[in-house]
């Protein structure tokens, strides 16, 4: 009988047993109470569900509409030659005031001067100004953290992955500029216009 032929195995190593795999193998053996809490089942954190939301409508959304603009929702608006206030209204048939918060003033003055145009615009008095308590000037944290936090807004952006993040949070509507116009997503009819509910 022959000899069964072997593959030779290539690229085998012995693993070597370092300073820092044996200090936290005592550490394991030392401190057993001290485990990784991440590894066992604990109950996953649910984030409570508003009380403006009423049968997955939001209660809380009615003209005068309260409308969160984006750094680039103004740059297309600007490029589609549109009127930020008066196209708001022409698309929810209703009272509406633009906010901007401090992140998104700041996005647009470091921008520079290519979008100094936007940044006149933003400054328009009948924009409404929010101030930002927290750390940084990322305008994407910022807007989704004050709609989950209060959601009598809604969001003004072209930003896809603002958008996704956006659609996460229940009872917030989108709006965005699509065929030179403005278009919104997720706003129950009742509400546009102040239309009565039946």
């Amino acid at each position: 009988m022959g000899k069964a032929k072997r593959t030779r195995k290539f690229a085998a190593m012995k693993k070597i047993v370092t300073h820092k795999a044996i200090k936290q193998y005592k550490e394991e053996v030392l401190n057993p109470i001290k485990r990784d809490f991440s590894k066992q089942n604990l109950p996953r954190n649910v984030p409570q569900v508003s009380s403006a939301l009423f049968f997955k409508h939001n209660t809380a959304l009615g003209p005068p509409y309260r409308v969160l603009v984006d750094t680039n929702f103004i740059n297309f608006s600007i490029q589609n030659k549109l009127d930020l206030e008066t196209g708001m209204m022409n698309c929810l048939y209703a009272k509406c005031t633009p906010c901007i918060t401090d992140c998104v003033m700041a996005e647009l003055e470091k921008l520079g001067q290519k979008y100094r145009v936007a940044l006149r615009i933003a400054k328009d008095p009948r924009f409404e100004r929010l101030p930002c308590t927290h750390k940084g000037t990322y305008a994407d944290d910022c807007l989704v953290e004050r709609v989950t936090q209060h959601k009598c807004y809604i969001v003004a952006t072209c930003d896809r992955d603002l958008k996704r993040r956006i659609r996460k949070v229940p009872g917030v509507p989108i709006m965005y500029i699509t065929q030179h116009k403005y278009s919104i997503e997720r706003l129950p009819e009742a509400t546009i216009g102040g239309a009565p509910r039946m």
